[in-house]
Formats: C-alpha cells, structure tokens, sequence
C-alpha cells in the first residue's frame, strides 16, 4: 500500500505534539492481526522525525471464546512475555498498534514503569486520523473538564428517556486526554478528546436507559430500540427491553459467566468537536473502532468490564457512547441535554 505523503506528515505532526525527538527511542507495537498501514505510516512518521525507530510484531493469539472480542482496550498480545516487556520497557515513545490497544491490558504499569510514555492508535482506517486531526484548544478544556472531575465527591446523569445514575467519586482514579501524552510514564488515546473517571468498589448505582442513537462500540452498531439498564454496586443487576438490541446486549454479557463482565469500567463524557456521532453507516465494520464516537463532544460515556481501580480483568467490555445526557459533578452541569457547558466547550 502506497502512503500518502499527507498522512506522513499528519502522523509525525501528532508525534511532534507528544514531545518525541531526534533523540529518542521508539518502538512501534504490533501484532499479527495489526492493520498494517498504521503500522507503516507510524515508522515512516517516526523516522521523519528522526527518531530511532524499531518494529515488535507479536503474534495474535487465537480466541478461545466464549464470544467474539472487540473494542476492549486491553491487549493480551503481550502474553506476559518478559523480554517484550523488557524491550518496551526500554523505549522513551510506545506507538501501540495492536488490535485491542494496552489502554487496560495488565502488563501496561510494567511497560511504563521506566518513564516510557505510549500513545494507542486507535485501530481504525487511517482517514479517521486524517478528518479528526488535532485541535489545539482541547487540551485546556480537557484539563478543566478533568480537575472539574477531579475536585467533586459524585457524579450524576440523568436523561428524558430515564436514565439517573449516580457515581461517588471517592477513590475513583481520574483520566482526561487530548490524544497526545507528553508525561514519561503516561498513556493516551488517538483519537482523543475524553474526561473520564475509573470509579472505586461499590460506587456506581442507579438505572440508565439507552435511546435509539445511542452506541454500542462492542457490536459496532447504534441502539435502534431502548435497553434499560439497572445498576447496584457497580454491577448491572437487569437488563430489560421489548426489542432485540436488549437481548444480544444481556446475551454477550451472560456468555462471559463471570460477574466482572457485569462491573462498571469507567465513565465520563466526551470532548472532542471533530468527532462525530453519526459515522458507523459510513464504514465497514473492520474500519472502524469507534473511538471517534467514544469522544464526540458532549456525549455521556459509560462502560462496563475491566477497571484496574476497582481489582477487576475481564476480556468482555462494552463502551456505550449515549447522546442527550445531562451531567452534573455536585449539582454543577457540566453536558446539558447532551451539550457541553461553556467554559468546556
């Protein structure tokens, strides 16, 4: 595959923004079932910056089931192998290609443990990155939004269609990223555009209810009739709903047959005014991960399986991008009806 040069310099441009230089070392990761483009294009945007660059393709280790994976966040290409481990380790810049991304995988602390900072590339067409780009503005307003989120005790959405969900913030670990990472020993997202909070055991109650429109990120599709969801000690305890979009979301869960896949993983709300909402019918279902949907300004952002905070692995995960959502962090708005307030927008 021919690489155009624009995407080249797309690519080293977003490198630039995360601080890498001549002088460092990078390692672009991959597994067998990468998209190579990514991969191709990410070297040569390295090496145009000068860096020293290196390739570790792993491979992709079979699906022993119970259920197709996808849009995890939490790679076990990795397979716990030391020596991959070591040599990631050792780099100053991670680009991870792999197909789930180390964003919740569990050698990912082991991986940064000596200042190396990784950037996922969200495993997408490359024309995702070259639409959404970068707006230089949002990392203010992600930092805002972030210690915002850091500074309040709970967290509460409620919606027209139903939904009240109520989040206590004590203990809860607080993320935000513009899609760059700058920080030695950090990880974020391309794209980015996300303000979201692991929250702490037993934290996470209340009922929401999925709109047709709403997104589910692990089947690739939008809702086209209501779920409603209860949730009791950050486990969905019921799932009801007259039409098929109800039965397949109860159905993938009930196929892990541990309750981790019930858990919440993390929640927030989307930053991100390039992204849109309205994309799947667009693409193929292998071109599309969905992060764009993950950060389109002003959703509500909730997910279920794996959450380091909370002691929780799990390989099933659902992120479940929902529109027309008000967010308050102690009483004080911060998405009404699905619209940033001001001084985040």
């Amino acid at each position: 595959m021919v690489i155009p040069w624009h995407r080249i310099e797309t690519f080293s441009d977003h490198f630039a923004r995360c601080a890498v230089t001549a002088d460092e070392t990078a390692v672009v990761l991959a597994e067998d079932d990468s998209r190579s483009d990514l991969v191709d294009v990410a070297v040569l945007a390295l090496q145009r910056l000068g860096a020293a660059v290196s390739t570790m393709i792993l491979p992709t280790p079979p699906n022993r089931g119970p259920v197709p994976v996808r849009s995890t966040g939490a790679s076990v290409a990795i397979a716990h192998n030391s020596a991959v481990i070591a040599g990631l380790a050792a780099a100053d810049f991670i680009v991870d290609c792999t197909v789930e991304g180390l964003l919740h995988a569990e050698e990912r602390p082991a991986l940064l443990s000596n200042g190396a900072r990784a950037l996922m590339l969200s495993n997408e067409h490359p024309e995702v990155f070259d639409r959404v780009g970068h707006d230089e503005q949002m990392g203010e307003r992600v930092n805002r939004g972030r210690q915002r989120l850091a500074d309040a005790s709970a967290m509460r959405v409620t919606s027209a269609a139903g939904t009240d969900l109520t989040v206590e913030l004590t203990g809860a670990e607080v993320a935000g990223s513009d899609g760059t990472v700058t920080t030695p020993g950090d990880i974020a997202h391309w794209p980015g555009g996300l303000v979201l909070c692991f929250p702490a055991v037993g934290s996470t109650s209340g009922v929401v209810v999925m709109s047709p429109g709403d997104a589910n990120l692990t089947f690739k599709e939008y809702v086209r009739s209501p779920i409603t969801c209860t949730l009791e000690a950050d486990h969905v305890v019921a799932v009801e709903g007259d039409g098929l979009d109800a039965a397949l979301f109860s159905s993938y869960l009930a196929a892990w047959k541990e309750p981790e896949a019930y858990a919440v993983s993390h929640l927030g709300w989307g930053m991100n005014h390039a992204c849109r909402w309205d994309v799947l019918p667009l693409y193929d279902k292998a071109d599309v991960n969905g992060t764009e949907l993950r950060a389109f300004a002003g959703n509500f952002m909730w997910s279920t399986g794996a959450n380091e905070v909370a002691g929780r692995f799990c390989r099933g995960h659902f992120d479940l991008p929902m529109r027309n959502c008000t967010i308050t962090l102690d009483d004080e708005p911060v998405v009404i009806n699905g619209v940033l307030v001001d001084e985040l927008a």
